[in-house]
């Protein structure tokens, strides 16, 4: 078998890994060696599709450095255990927040306005710290107006490295979201009543790092490693990979107990994986990575194989080491009975950061209000330290990527579900499908617990939990 390299031998040695390297790399967040990232939501303007401006797209820059047109966030790289600081300065013209979906942080950091931080208006700035205590793949967005302005690019990847993860040939990271914008590039209504009611309004243009169907070229013969996020709004994904083997990784940050072939993955908004395949061995073959799911299938993206083989193999790939995530003690954990369902009996109200209009969601009879500053009372007051289990049932004939800040659960069962995936911060509940969901209350604060829907989140199926 051949030894994996080590990064200096990786960068040094290899001008097709360094440059496949250098797609996804982002902006090494490393503390202690600077002051914090300067974090900038703005406004930018890029052909999403061929001949058509799209204007009004918002993206985040880095410092003072320019943003390229048409140009996604940045990846941003932390690395596990290290601290990590940013100052959130607005220079869009409405407030916004940032979410570190996926990041177990304190709960002041969650970017949760009126709940845990306040608004930042125009102008302003907020300043995050946090040390990750977990690796793997995550994200970044706002949750204020969150429809909107999701829907108009603020969406990033977060990598968190682990020095103890073996170094594979190239690495790329794919930001997958579509975007709702007509044939002369305009923005068209983020949503539709009755799709909101339903499964969600879908994009019209369908990207990865906002481009249709990327090719990305890797070494022949190596083992390249995709993170993958999906940060649509609306979209649920069924991925597969045509041209090559490959294997699993991990799911929504955290790593499989060892590593499973690919075949067809279920991936929803807000959900994570990571993948290694291995590409093939002639030089120009190329591999696709589809969406099958749907009526129209489409090439997410595409992988080229470049240079003499590096003849490498699957079965050399070990497990990634275990996030330290606490074990929930069964025997004594606490079940909490919780039901989304569709309802009309509540009105919206306005808020800040603004409201559909429509109420068509709810979490045990109750639609969230929105991001007022008095906001239902929490689903369940949890002590701190002790053990849970959320019994989930989905009682619409609608799938729903149900999402939990802050704490990490295990599902213990899902009705549905072929099989269970490592411990996560996001399950897509089946219709009609019922879950266990297991974990300790170790991190104190009111932690949203929400549909990754948007449309869903912000008419209704959305609520919280307290930890004290």
């Amino acid at each position: 078998m051949t030894p994996f390299l080590s990064r200096r031998s990786l960068l040094k040695g290899s001008a097709a890994a360094g440059a496949a390297f250098a797609l996804g790399a982002g902006i090494a967040a490393r503390t202690g060696e600077a002051a914090p990232v300067t974090l900038q939501p703005q406004f930018t303007e890029g052909n999403l599709q061929p001949g058509a401006l799209t204007r009004k797209l918002m993206t985040y820059g880095l410092g003072d450095a320019p943003v390229a047109p048409g140009a996604p966030p940045p990846v941003l790289r932390l690395r596990k255990g290290e601290p990590f600081a940013a100052r959130l300065l607005n220079q869009l013209d409405e407030p916004t927040t940032v979410h570190w979906h996926g990041l177990r942080v304190p709960n002041a950091m969650d970017g949760v306005p009126e709940m845990t931080q306040p608004y930042v208006y125009p102008g302003d700035s907020f300043d995050y710290a946090f040390t990750p205590p977990d690796a793997g793949t995550f994200w970044y967005h706002p949750h204020c107006n969150t429809l909107t302005q999701m829907g108009h690019g603020l969406t990033g990847v977060i990598v968190v490295e682990d020095p103890a993860d073996p170094v594979f040939d190239a690495e790329i990271v794919m930001n997958l979201r579509d975007f709702r914008i007509g044939a002369d590039g305009g923005f068209l209504p983020a949503f539709k009543p009755r799709d909101a009611a339903r499964g969600g309004t879908y994009g019209t243009v369908r990207t990865t790092n906002w481009q249709t169907a990327p090719d990305h070229r890797a070494p022949s013969g190596g083992l390249l490693r995709l993170r993958i996020a999906a940060t649509d709004v609306t979209r649920i994904y069924t991925l597969t990979l045509n041209g090559a083997p490959a294997l699993i990784l991990a799911l929504d940050g955290n790593p499989l107990p060892a590593p499973v072939p690919l075949d067809r993955l279920d991936l929803g908004p807000g959900q994570r994986v990571e993948l290694v395949l291995r590409m093939p061995q002639t030089e120009g073959a190329r591999v696709t990575l589809d969406n099958v799911r749907g009526s129209a299938p489409f090439t997410v993206a595409g992988f080229i194989a470049e240079g003499s083989s590096l003849k490498r193999d699957l079965r050399d790939v070990p497990a990634l080491a275990p996030n330290p995530i606490a074990k929930a003690d069964l025997s004594s954990a606490e079940r909490i009975p919780l039901d989304v369902s569709a309802t009309a009996e509540h009105g919206a109200r306005e808020s800040i950061c603004g409201s559909l209009g429509y109420t068509f969601w709810a979490i045990n009879k109750v639609a969230w209000p929105g991001d007022v500053s008095d906001p239902v009372a929490p689903l369940a007051d949890l002590k701190f330290g002790r053990s849970y289990v959320l019994q989930l049932t989905n009682r619409t004939p609608h799938a729903h990527p149900m999402h939990l800040h802050g704490l990490t659960f295990e599902v213990l069962s899902a009705s549905k579900h072929a099989t269970l995936p490592p411990p996560t911060d996001t399950i897509l509940l089946q219709p009609d499908e019922q879950a266990e969901l297991a974990f300790v209350a170790d991190s104190l604060g009111d932690w949203m617990f929400h549909c990754h829907i948007i449309e869903h989140q912000k008419s209704g199926m959305s609520a919280y939990l307290r930890v004290s």
